[in-house]
């Protein structure tokens, strides 16, 4: 009866030491569960956050983008009238056309010549590679102007400039060793070559600045108004 008595207390005491370890990593898992949810209560609303932020930014940007706009057609209309307006993204003197600006016939150069000062501008010879750029150059009635061609070693028939527009004779690598050589010009509408040490006047074009919207669309209002 004494051994059954033990055995029975025993049991109980494992059954509470088994039950108490039972309750506590229940509590533990409970309160594991807890911040789980807690964690991705938070993980969501950071994600909420994010797309929030994403969304304004997206907004500013398309904001941005058409304020810019605005300001490059509000400039263009301004240029008509006043070509050396402040709003104006080429440097002055420089005539501007779509996205490029482009240097007045300079006095007469070698094409080598012409070209190393259009480089030091961080510009290139006159290229004309679209119908736009064809108009508006003819536009200007330059006559005798270097072309960003690239020099050839034998002479070449005339030709219209139209017919140079989608060439891959543009001119991309470098001047040495021309005095052999021949190089292209423009006379209006044709396309000539000529000895590439011969003078001719030269124009430069380069890639236009932004327009900067400060500048087009802050409007100075006099003073004593309101």
């Amino acid at each position: 009866m004494t051994l059954a008595l033990t055995l029975l207390c025993l049991l109980l005491l494992i059954g509470l030491k088994i039950g108490s370890v039972f309750y506590i990593i229940l509590k533990l898992e409970k309160g594991n569960l807890n911040e789980l949810q807690s964690f991705k209560e938070l993980q969501r609303n950071i994600s909420l956050q994010v797309m929030k932020h994403k969304n304004i930014s997206k907004e500013n940007m398309i904001l941005s983008i058409t304020l810019q706009n605005i300001a490059t057609e509000l400039c263009r209309e301004l240029y008509k009238t006043q070509k050396e307006h402040k709003c104006k993204p080429c440097p002055e003197k420089w005539l501007w056309h779509e996205d490029t600006c482009y240097s007045l016939p300079d006095e007469a150069e070698t094409w080598q010549n012409s070209e190393r000062r259009c480089s030091a501008w961080n510009a290139s010879l006159l290229k004309i590679k679209s119908e736009s750029v064809l108009e508006f150059t003819q536009s200007q009635r330059f006559n005798y102007v270097w072309l960003g061609l690239s020099p050839r070693q034998k002479r070449d028939d005339y030709m219209l400039l139209k017919e140079k527009i989608n060439s891959s004779d543009w001119f991309t690598g470098n001047t040495d060793h021309l005095n052999d050589k021949y190089c292209y010009y423009t006379d209006r509408t044709y396309v000539y070559d000529t000895t590439c040490t011969r003078k001719e006047k030269f124009m430069c074009d380069k890639l236009a600045d932004r327009v900067k919207i400060e500048s087009t669309l802050m409007i100075n209002v006099p003073e004593g108004t309101g």
